[in-house]
């Protein structure tokens, strides 16, 4: 095990890992908020700080597996006036996010490039954490789109479901883990996602 390839592979990683969880959350809780649900303010999730967000155990799948996750925003669909349409938005502002910054990473890389002001000891760093920031948001933004509940995009199909479908369809969260488990450990997953994770990366990057 190399532990100073370990080490630069955090440093490298984690903070634009950090930064994608982060805004994913804050996007969520941020459009609830317009929406009229306080839950996500009055929990002081409504912030930039890391802290408030992470959690261990995504963390940990993160710097083990690369694929991780945050703690999710408290949201109370009650507050909404329309509760079906307004928590489709609020699922789509945290892959939107994601998507945003994965864009604007794309965008100062290839400016980084084309102007290489920066001393190289910075430049190096700076321009693989921007890679890896477009790597991570597309990843997240791509997972998260996932039709399978309690992920953003189960969220997003049970916004577009009529509604009698609504009640087999909430049955269904209750195995959204263990079908996600079953996806990874049969590498199904990888299958599925790596392709499209790796179009967008060179379509933003090439």
């Amino acid at each position: 095990m190399d532990i100073n390839k370990i080490i630069q592979d955090i440093a490298i990683l984690g903070p634009p890992f950090l930064l994608a969880i982060t805004l994913h959350e804050l996007a969520h809780g941020y459009v609830a908020s317009r929406l009229g649900d306080p839950t996500a303010r009055l929990a002081g999730r409504l912030t930039l700080n890391p802290l408030k967000h992470l959690d261990p155990l995504g963390v940990l799948c993160f710097l083990l597996i690369k694929i991780g996750w945050a703690k999710p925003v408290p949201v109370n669909p009650s507050y909404f006036k329309n509760p079906e349409k307004d928590m489709l938005k609020v699922s789509l502002a945290g892959p939107g996010a994601n998507m945003a910054l994965a864009l604007a990473s794309a965008v100062l890389v290839k400016v980084l490039l084309a102007i290489p002001l920066l001393p190289e000891a910075i430049f190096i760093p700076l321009a693989r954490m921007l890679v890896a920031s477009v790597w991570i948001n597309i990843m997240l933004a791509v997972f998260n789109f996932l039709p399978i509940p309690p992920l953003d995009g189960g969220k997003i199909l049970a916004g577009l479901l009529p509604r009698q479908y609504l009640p087999a369809y909430a049955h269904l969260e209750r195995y959204g883990f263990i079908i996600l488990l079953l996806l990874f450990y049969s590498g199904i997953l990888s299958r599925l996602l790596l392709p499209i994770i790796s179009y967008a990366h060179e379509l933003l990057l090439g």
